[in-house]
């Protein structure tokens, strides 16, 4: 019980977390690309940290054997999914960006009969056509500027495609568990990042004042590195349902900022859009 406490709090924290991305990456000024290029590699260096000095483990490639491939390519959609995750914020409100990217688990709901054979229910079904109904509310009121604000959330919306594409292969991978599977994710984004950057937009930290300097390593380490390793210790603890619910403390964290505290606009078809979303997924992963 105490250990089921103690989980659903350091899962509740990684939400909260979470929720406060979009506000820290837009004081970063660097390209999308090599905000998330810098996000991985800060993370890694403190989640190796974590595994070799606290855990008293570290690496254990032997164990990944053929699934290094899934691994491989799974972190290179974790590196594509941040790129047009942070342009979504750029270009729209935290909000909308938030509530487009949480259509991932329709995707995952609607492509694991095609990949796993498994049986699409009624339920899911519903499911599916009103999350997809609450995704057409939030596009059709683009907020902020009508043009920049839809770009905004198809970039969220692609970013939704590419962390369902992380979801759907890890299922794949059955060898290798938790933060380990997590670091040789990050590991294969910094590999797949690192010349993109290069041949894109170059490296450009010496444009950084001392917020982005601040931001930038906000993001590395506390907003992905400590968060991860809160996350991955609570899963453990917790069923999949609690986890699941737990999780939408992210959005709702995300649109309370994005709205209350920064005066961003959303319409009130916009607030039925992501409530639709939110609540459809949320029934679809409940028992």
């Amino acid at each position: 019980m105490k250990e089921s406490v103690q989980a659903k709090l350091m899962l509740s924290a990684a939400m909260v977390i979470f929720g406060t991305l979009g506000v820290f990456t837009r004081n970063i000024g660097v390209t999308s690309g090599e905000l998330a290029l810098y996000r991985a590699v800060l993370a890694s260096v403190l989640i190796g940290f974590y595994l070799v000095f606290i855990k008293k483990g570290g690496l254990n490639l032997k164990k990944a054997g053929r699934e290094l491939p899934l691994l491989l390519a799974s972190g290179i959609a974790m590196g594509i999914n941040w790129i047009l995750l942070f342009q979504a914020y750029r270009y729209t409100t935290i909000s909308a960006a938030t509530l487009s990217y949480y259509f991932a688990p329709v995707i995952v709901t609607v492509a694991s009969p095609l990949l796993f054979h498994e049986r699409l229910t009624a339920k899911q079904i519903i499911c599916f056509v009103m999350s997809t109904l609450g995704l057409v509310l939030i596009i059709g009121t683009g907020g902020g500027e009508e043009t920049a604000g839809i770009t905004g959330i198809l970039f969220g919306l692609g970013a939704a495609v590419f962390y369902a594409a992380v979801i759907l292969l890890n299922k794949f991978i059955k060898n290798v568990a938790g933060i380990q599977r997590t670091i040789l994710q990050m590991l294969a984004a910094v590999v797949t990042l690192l010349p993109y950057v290069a041949v894109s937009s170059g490296f450009n930290l010496n444009l950084l004042d001392g917020t982005g300097w601040a931001c930038l390593l906000t993001v590395g380490l506390f907003h992905t590195g400590i968060t991860y390793c809160l996350y991955f210790s609570a899963l453990k603890d917790l069923t999949g349902q609690e986890a699941a619910i737990l999780s939408y403390i992210d959005p709702l964290v995300a649109v309370i900022i994005s709205v209350l505290l920064l005066g961003e606009p959303m319409t009130l078809m916009q607030l039925i859009g992501g409530a639709l979303i939110l609540g459809f997924t949320l029934w679809n992963e409940k028992a």
